[in-house]
């Protein structure tokens, strides 16, 4: 079984990101049961007695690694029900003689005959098969969420060969993790602990025990190559970069540093080909103990909710806005009716902080802000008319957000067409009188190369609403008195805002 990563917004990998497909690695931590169920206490490996090579590691990981088996059920496409659906063929008349071409069945009569839909066959039962560790006595087992997505029934495969039935405690697919549950009251298993990842570095090893293809338990090791990873595959990639060879199979397999504890969960490989090519991303040990610690908790994870969609500040964007280097995240259009727009956030704010602490990124404020309570009160610092404004903002649910798309646009005919000078951009006004409607862009100007086309709208420039060409040049000109180099150009399409900075020594 493999995972795909594919998302619209992953370039970079764009050939073939494939997750590790169902395997185990082992994971870091200490090797003895403990008697109380928690993460913590597991006995550590002192590397400073060990022989040059990862035996010493190995042996003591190993036990707590384990192989986890996925029962699932497969409907064959012509079974399903959407599998009729839209058939060209499905409305001819009773009797017909096409019908029977494209109908299985008794073509004598009885079920299935001609006319009749053959009867449905029985899903089939598949085998999906990964990995996973104990992180605690009582049998708590984490894994990957695509390892046992869709599974009916869970086998868990120690490294004896013993085997147990686990159930699903809970699973969370922005992280792709899950935890799985053995319930063995007399058994005390061996298990392993968390590493503090913040002190990994470039360039440490790592050792990874797994099942590889379903061959049974097997090493591999490399090294630490990059931290902060960003794959595309979901609002919160941290991932560690792992240069190993970490093949197909070793889903949700551990990571582990010389002493044996977890420093992140193998979840993906960048392959052209399937097979390794000796590079992998695991998940940082840091966020995979809140998550587990939520699903252990809850059976779900609770993540606060903002309600903003946001961008990079880019370097223009900065210069524009008077900010002093590129930090934090524009908001591009907060949502109707959310804790941002309830607070008195607004697009074309640009988050810096939260609760005091400088966000670099979109990524890290996301991430960032899924790391309170839904309820949580937290004070937001936004850059606002040359200034920094600290809003307080009372956080909602992540998990009960209810996607809603509003549509907006014209579709009158322009009327009082006219151009801003020096952009190449023919304007007039939007029939809602919301802003300026970019009818046509001379594909040489500097507007075109930035990204702007015809059907953009220009809500507002440098934060200051447009409705005519008028307003567009007077917030261009309030810019460069100012001393701005770039005036901030807010768009629209449809229901989707943008900000593109243009250089003012151009109008």
């Amino acid at each position: 079984m493999t995972h795909t990563i594919t998302t619209k917004t992953k370039r970079r990998l764009s050939a073939a990101v494939l997750a590790a497909g169902v395997a185990g690695l082992a994971f870091s931590g200490g090797v003895i049961a403990n008697t109380t169920p928690s993460y913590a206490q597991a006995v550590q490996v002192n590397p400073a007695g060990q022989s040059a090579g990862f035996a010493d590691v190995v042996e003591k990981v190993s036990p707590a690694v384990v192989s986890v088996r996925v029962k699932e059920k497969i409907e064959d496409a012509a079974d399903r029900g959407d599998a009729q659906q839209g058939s060209p063929f499905e409305n001819l008349p009773e009797g017909h003689p096409l019908r029977r071409f494209f109908e299985f069945g008794n073509p004598n009569g009885g079920p299935g005959a001609p006319g009749q839909r053959a009867p449905r066959r029985a899903p089939r039962e598949g085998m999906a098969q990964g990995s996973g560790f104990f992180i605690s006595d009582d049998g708590y087992i984490v894994t990957n969420n695509h390892v046992v997505e869709g599974g009916t029934n869970y086998t868990i495969v120690l490294n004896d060969g013993t085997e147990y039935q686990a159930k699903l405690v809970g699973a969370d697919k922005r992280t792709d993790l899950a935890l799985l549950k053995v319930d063995a009251p007399n058994t005390k298993f061996t298990y392993v602990g968390w590493a503090d990842d913040s002190k990994v570095r470039v360039g440490d090893w790592v050792v990874a025990v797994g099942n590889p293809f379903g061959l049974g338990g097997s090493v591999t090791s490399g090294i630490v190559s990059a931290r902060g990873r960003d794959i595309g595959a979901g609002p919160y990639d941290d991932f560690l970069q792992i240069d190993a060879p970490v093949n197909r199979g070793n889903s949700g397999g551990p990571a582990f540093n010389l002493q044996g504890q977890v420093i992140g969960i193998n979840t993906a490989i960048f392959s052209p080909s399937g097979g390794s090519v000796g590079i992998g991303f695991a998940i940082p040990a840091s966020t995979a103990q809140s998550v587990i610690q939520s699903l252990r908790e809850n059976g779900n994870v609770q993540r606060g909710w903002l309600g903003v969609q946001i961008a990079p500040v880019t370097k223009d964007i900065a210069e524009a806005l008077g900010l002093a280097n590129t930090h934090g995240a524009i908001v591009t259009l907060p949502d109707n009716e959310t804790p941002a727009t309830k607070a008195g956030i607004r697009t074309g704010d640009v988050i810096t902080a939260v609760n005091g602490e400088t966000v670099a990124s979109p990524r890290e404020l996301a991430r960032r802000v899924a790391e309170f309570k839904p309820g949580a009160s937290i004070d937001v610092t936004v850059w606002r008319d040359n200034a920094a404004k600290q809003i307080k903002v009372q956080l909602g649910n992540l998990a009960s957000l209810d996607e809603a798309s509003n549509t907006s646009g014209s579709s009158g005919v322009p009327v009082n067409p006219s151009s801003l000078r020096g952009y190449g951009l023919t304007l007039t006004p939007s029939d809602d009188g919301q802003g300026v409607v970019v009818t046509e862009v001379d594909p040489d100007s500097e507007a075109a190369s930035r990204g702007v086309s015809a059907g953009d709208t220009i809500v507002a420039v440098n934060g200051t609403q447009v409705k005519s060409q008028r307003d567009v040049e007077t917030a261009i000109k309030s810019a460069s008195t100012s001393g701005r180099k770039a005036a901030l150009f807010q768009l629209r399409n449809g229901d989707q805002n943008r900000f593109v900075a243009l250089p003012i020594s151009g109008s």
